[in-house]
């Protein structure tokens, strides 16, 4: 070995060093990219369910508001309801009337439920199940599409514009506010009440209980996912907003909707292009 190459060879341990700092540096670089691509991502699903929401919102100012021919349908189902034996509205909403507490506690689930867990659910699944978000988000954008074309097309009167109980007007005091019952002075006109048929509120628990029953194996989480849905069916009943064969309806409309969607992206995945694609678009 010359004196040159004595003076000029880099030691090792200064080498392995610098590639340590080398690879600390892209990973770090690789980390601040995957985080800006969840950010937009994130951003960008926010937008989805605000459109959701906007979609729902203005799907019901646009329904007809012609309360003879929403009662006329209304009492079509009641009709259907007597047949078969299920006409439970009227015991359920009388008797939950007079009993204060249980209807404060479901007037409240009504009026807040609906609009907390769904958006909770659709975050954990983003956040935490990334690989399932798109087709359950998919599943409830296209369950709730349906549902607000069938209220602008076929309006339906809930039980209490038929003369049944309105549980929430009359736990109206209790500190809540609904679009119906006690909504302020002036506001009454940005929203549509004949909107019963198919309840989308027990669509929406349906879809958070069958997205969460799935995606968790923790046996109380999973109870949870059950109870959602069964409470909330007998929250809109009893609380006389909805028919149990809307309820019905809103239940089988996600299944439904939830079943289609999978079939058609599982057929999507058997196309080498089409799952080239939509790997390249993040599956979403």
């Amino acid at each position: 070995m010359t004196v040159r190459d004595t003076v000029t060879e880099e030691p090792s341990f200064v080498s392995t060093a610098v590639r340590r700092q080398s690879e600390t540096e892209r990973e770090q670089v690789v980390e601040t990219r995957s985080t800006e691509v969840r950010w937009r991502s994130g951003a960008r699903e926010l937008l989805v369910v605000a459109l959701l929401y906007a979609g729902y919102s203005v799907g019901r100012l646009l329904a007809d508001d012609d309360l003879a021919a929403a009662s006329d349908r209304a009492a079509q189902i009641l009709h259907v309801e007597r047949l078969v034996g299920l006409d439970l509205e009227w015991a359920w909403s009388t008797w939950l009337a007079s009993h204060h507490v249980l209807a404060v506690a479901a007037s409240y689930w009504y009026s807040v439920g609906h609009y907390t867990v769904t958006p909770a659910v659709l975050l954990w699944l983003w956040w935490s199940r990334s690989s399932a978000y798109s087709k359950e988000r998919w599943t409830l954008v296209l369950a709730s599409a349906i549902g607000l074309v069938v209220y602008v097309a076929l309006p339906v009167a809930p039980p209490r514009l038929m003369g049944y109980v309105d549980v929430l007007a009359t736990t109206a005091t209790a500190g809540w506010w609904t679009e119906h019952a006690s909504a302020p002075a002036g506001l009454g006109h940005l929203t549509n009440e004949l909107a019963a048929m198919p309840s989308l509120h027990v669509g929406w628990a349906v879809w958070a209980g069958l997205a969460v029953w799935r995606l968790s194996r923790r046996p109380v989480v999973r109870l949870l996912a059950v109870a959602h849905p069964v409470v909330t069916s007998v929250v809109v009943v009893a609380t006389a907003n909805h028919w149990l064969l809307d309820v019905v309806a809103g239940a089988m409309l996600v299944l439904v909707v939830d079943a289609a969607v999978s079939v058609w992206r599982d057929r999507r995945a058997r196309r080498p292009e089409a799952h080239e694609a939509l790997e390249a678009a993040g599956g979403r």
